[in-house]
C-alpha cells in the first residue's frame, strides 16, 4: 500500500516558504506515519496550492486565501481517513456516531 503524498506549491516571489513549511509541519505532526511524504514545491505568480495524491484540495486563488491549520487538516483527513476524529481541531458535527 502506498501512503498518501501531499504536495504544497508556494510562490517564491511572495515569500510564502515559511507559510508552506509551517503547514507541512502541521500535517506531519498530526498525521505522522500515515503520510508517505509532504513535498514543498517552489513556484511563481502567486501560487499556493495543496494536493493529495495529485488531487487539488486547496488553491489560494480558487478558495480565497490560505487555509488555517485546522481547515487543512480536515481536508487531508477527508481524503486519507474520513472516519478519523481530529479532536479539538475538528469541525463540529463530524463525528460518525450519534452520542444519543
Amino acid at each position: 500500500m502506498t501512503l498518501p503524498q501531499i504536495r504544497i506549491t508556494y510562490c517564491t516571489q511572495c515569500m510564502w516558504l515559511l507559510r508552506a513549511g509551517w503547514m507541512a509541519q502541521e500535517l506531519l505532526s498530526t498525521f505522522g506515519q500515515e503520510l508517505g511524504e509532504v513535498t514543498l514545491v517552489p513556484g511563481t505568480g502567486g501560487i499556493f496550492t495543496v494536493t493529495c495524491n495529485g488531487e487539488l484540495i486547496w488553491d489560494r486563488k480558487r478558495d480565497g486565501g490560505f487555509p488555517d491549520a485546522a481547515q487543512l487538516k480536515q481536508l487531508v483527513r477527508d481524503m486519507i481517513d474520513p472516519e478519523r476524529d481530529l479532536g479539538h481541531s475538528d469541525r463540529k458535527g463530524h463525528k460518525a456516531k450519534d452520542p444519543a
